[in-house]
């Protein structure tokens, strides 16, 4: 989050907390890209994405009314809820197959092949991410799409570093099994 500084993002917290307009739309901008980028890692569904964004949003703008959110750490507030949003999505994927009609232009200057190549590894990736526990998925989404330190990984799971250094580690390890298995 690039501000002047802490004091200045603790007054833009402390306005936002009094509803002020012009607070809420400045955390938005700084947020929303992190938040999106999150949702977009853990779900590969960019409309989907969107659309659960919006709903953080909306679920902190609710939860700063109803004066829920204590302390100063908005971010992982946003991502702690971005979170439950994912997996309640997950879990429903899993009780409804649906089947997107969205499909991404190509683009004109990638050679078929090589999209169609990209793109089988991705959704290889994505097969193998949910073969990973909830708790391995977060924390690979943190370090990798969100690009969070040890420390931001930590503080935003409630781990010790150590913890998020294993969690991680395990994760890979998983991963590099179910990609292995996929032939990549």
């Amino acid at each position: 989050m690039a501000l002047a500084g802490m004091d200045d993002f603790s007054d833009l917290i402390s306005r936002a907390r009094a509803l002020d307009a012009e607070a809420l739309a400045a955390l938005h901008d700084l947020l929303y890209p992190a938040v999106y980028r999150y949702i977009a890692y853990r779900l590969g569904d960019g409309p989907l994405s969107e659309d659960l964004t919006a709903e953080v949003f909306l679920r902190f703008l609710e939860a700063l009314r109803a004066r829920r959110i204590r302390g100063d750490n908005i971010r992982a507030w946003c991502f702690t809820t971005a979170h439950h949003l994912v997996m309640d999505h997950l879990r429903q994927q899993y009780r409804h197959t649906v089947q997107s009609l969205n499909g991404a232009h190509p683009d004109p200057q990638v050679h078929p092949e090589q999209a169609l190549e990209a793109h089988q590894q991705l959704e290889a990736v994505q097969r193998a991410m949910r073969h990973l526990t909830p708790e391995q998925q977060h924390v690979l989404t943190l370090r990798f799409s969100q690009e969070c330190s040890l420390e931001e990984t930590a503080a935003l799971m409630g781990k010790s570093i150590n913890a998020v250094k294993v969690l991680q580690f395990r994760a890979l390890m998983a991963l590099r099994r179910w990609l292995e298995r996929e032939g990549l």
